[in-house]
This record gives C-alpha cells, structure tokens and sequence, in this order.
C-alpha cells in the first residue's frame, strides 16, 4: 500500500517531466533604461490598456521611469482624469466574457505570475508576445507555440506581420518523435524583425516595471544597507579590540 501511495504521488512529475520543454528567448534588461520603459508604457497605452487593465498600477507610477505629469497627461491618459487613478479601461467584465469567452486578466504582476510558473516573467512574456502565427481554425485568426489556443488575438501584428507556423518531426533521442514548430515571416509589418524584437522588450521591461515600481530603489537601498553594515561592523570591531586589549 505504501509503493503504490508514493507510485501515486510520483505520478504528476512524471506527466510533467514527460512534456515538451517550454523553450524561452531571454529577454534583454530594460530596468535601467528609462528612454525604453517610456516607450513600453507608449505601447501598452495603445496596444494592451484597450482590453487590459492594470488595476494596481496608478498613472503617477510613471513618474518613476522619468515622465512629468504633464508629458502622461497629454500622451498616456486616456482612461482616467486625475493622475492618482489605477490604469483601469472601460470594457465590463461580463461583456469581455461574452466577447473573448473569458475576461482578458489584469496585467499589473503579469511578470511576477509568469515568474512563479516558469523561472522568468520575461523571458515569458518576451517570447510569447513574438510567437503568434496565423491559425484559420482559431476564432481570432491566431495561434500561439508558447500558449496554444489561446484566445487573445496578435494586437501587434501590425508591427510584426504575419508568421505561419511550420510542423516537423523530429528525433527526441529516445527513439520517439517529437513535434517541432518553427515559425517563419510570411508578410512583414511595419518595423523589421529586429525593431520588432527591441519594441517588445520595450514593452515586456514596462510590465516588470508594473509589477514592482520600486523594484530599483530597493536594490540600492539594498546595497546602501550593506554598505552602512560593513561600516559598522569595521567600527564594532575596532571598538571591541581597544575595550578588551587589556584582557586579552
């Protein structure tokens, strides 16, 4: 009875470890690169904020990536009126599940969700966001390798064009087969493959930015506590050696 409780408990690693490995293309690092994070805020205003909330991020959190209020007013404010609002849209909740058959989810810790599923919320979200192909059988028209039959569409096909994807078996080194998808640019959009690429690793360093806004200040703040630390520990040292020399 014990072998077959721990057989049963083994079981789901087993289906895990049997799966296809999720490949993922390591995002490039935007965290200290404001003119960048601008740019992915730009882009998700316009591509994500449509169907996307980000409840939990107000528009004054974009002070922190170098914006005045004024340059967000003008430029990112489009679903609210004071500055201290969350990024919220219009579209109702209901009305989403009725559209895209579950409401499109908020994308505030978007990367912080992915990270505790897959090691990396970027690395996720960097090649996700350039694995959609055209697929006639989805109701959107598109397909993802990295999420399939997912339903979000490809918002920024505009940018990329259009890929088609291409199946092939291959060798898994255990005598099996495995299915193998590659991906290849059938009509180009309007930035190249590589503009592309800078473009959502633009957008992909403003949702790690979402998730934890003072992420950078804790890092220094971090170090400047080391720092104070050594010091006071040299000090300490020094003190303790002066006050026990005559004992010792």
């Amino acid at each position: 009875m014990k072998k077959l409780l721990f057989a049963l408990l083994l079981l789901p690693m087993a289906v895990l470890a049997s799966g296809p490995e999720l490949k993922l293309d390591k995002a490039p690092d935007r965290s200290k690169d404001p003119a960048a994070l601008q740019n992915g805020a730009k882009l998700f205003v316009n591509y994500c904020l449509n169907c996307h909330s980000a409840s939990y991020m107000r528009y004054n959190r974009l002070e922190g990536i170098g914006l005045s209020e004024a340059q967000i007013r003008d430029n990112l404010m489009f679903t609210a009126d004071k500055i201290g609002e969350p990024m919220r849209i219009a579209m109702q909740r209901a009305e989403a599940t009725q559209w895209f058959g579950a409401a499109p989810p908020d994308l505030t810790v978007i990367a912080r969700a992915r990270a505790s599923e897959f090691g990396s919320g970027a690395d996720w979200l960097y090649t996700y966001l350039r694995s959609f192909y055209r697929d006639d059988q989805r109701p959107t028209g598109w397909n993802n390798t990295v999420f399939p039959n997912v339903g979000m569409p490809h918002v920024l096909w505009e940018l990329q064009g259009d890929q088609l994807a291409h199946a092939e078996s291959q060798d898994d080194g255990h005598g099996g087969k495995v299915e193998h998808v590659s991906l290849k640019l059938d009509k180009p959009g309007k930035l190249s493959a590589q503009e592309y690429d800078n473009a959502v690793a633009d957008l992909v360093g403003f949702l790690v930015y979402m998730g934890e806004p003072a992420a950078e200040w804790r890092k220094q703040l971090g170090w400047a506590v080391l720092a104070f630390l050594a010091v006071m520990f040299g000090l300490t040292y020094a003190l303790k050696r002066n006050y026990w020399k005559d004992i010792h």
